[in-house]
């Protein structure tokens, strides 16, 4: 059976803490920080981390927010299950990358798409297709989370989606228990629950 490797998406203050500019209640953020993080520290497993530099320039997407250097920027996860290096991405799609990305002093150049590097990371962190199966934690489940299980799911890895680590934009559940029920996500991606999820790491490691 192919070994678990969890990837936590932009799970970030700007999102995930009160003041924070997309900040809405969201009952999978509390689950990764008080369930889950603990679960892992006490077995000494490792998250794969993506989050997200959404300054401008950014064509398409007027937003500008998890500003590098600021506190909307800054991850919830712990220290301790997080796996370095971090993927930054400036887009949806983790594919999307661009100059100065993550650096707070410097001017953010404009996003392009570079999948040899993604590649090289995701080969590094993750893991390679059919090795491992993927399991997404973070925000959001109609957006980030989606478009990561879009593109992983194109490049050959099996992903599961952890049902209780996930949350929609709106932080509603029957939104959020509709699209994990439902194409699209089911083109790319199955769910899974924390306690089969568990039962699941306990076989295996």
């Amino acid at each position: 059976m192919p070994q678990i490797k969890l990837l936590c998406i932009d799970l970030q203050k700007e999102f995930s803490a009160p003041g924070g500019k997309h900040y809405k209640k969201r009952p999978g953020v509390d689950f990764i920080k008080h369930v889950l993080v603990p679960y892992l520290k006490k077995r000494d497993l490792k998250v794969a981390e993506i989050i997200s530099d959404y300054r401008q320039p950014r064509p398409g997407d007027l937003d500008d927010s998890t500003r590098p250097g600021e506190e909307g920027y800054k991850s919830e996860l712990s220290l301790e299950v997080k796996q370095f290096p971090v993927w930054v991405k400036c887009m949806n799609s983790p594919l999307w990358t661009r100059e100065n990305i993550g650096d707070p002093l410097e001017e953010p150049g404009v996003p392009y798409q570079d999948p040899l590097s993604l590649t090289n990371w995701l080969t590094k962190v993750i893991g390679l297709p059919g090795e491992v199966d993927v399991v997404l934690i973070g925000l959001t489940l109609d957006c980030c989370v989606l478009s990561t299980a879009q593109e992983l799911c194109f490049r050959g890895y099996k992903v599961i989606i952890l049902e209780e680590g996930v949350d929609t934009y709106s932080g509603d559940s029957e939104e959020k228990e509709w699209i994990l029920r439902h194409v699209p996500l089911l083109n790319w991606a199955s769910s899974i629950r924390w306690e089969d999820l568990k039962t699941r790491l306990e076989t295996i490691g």
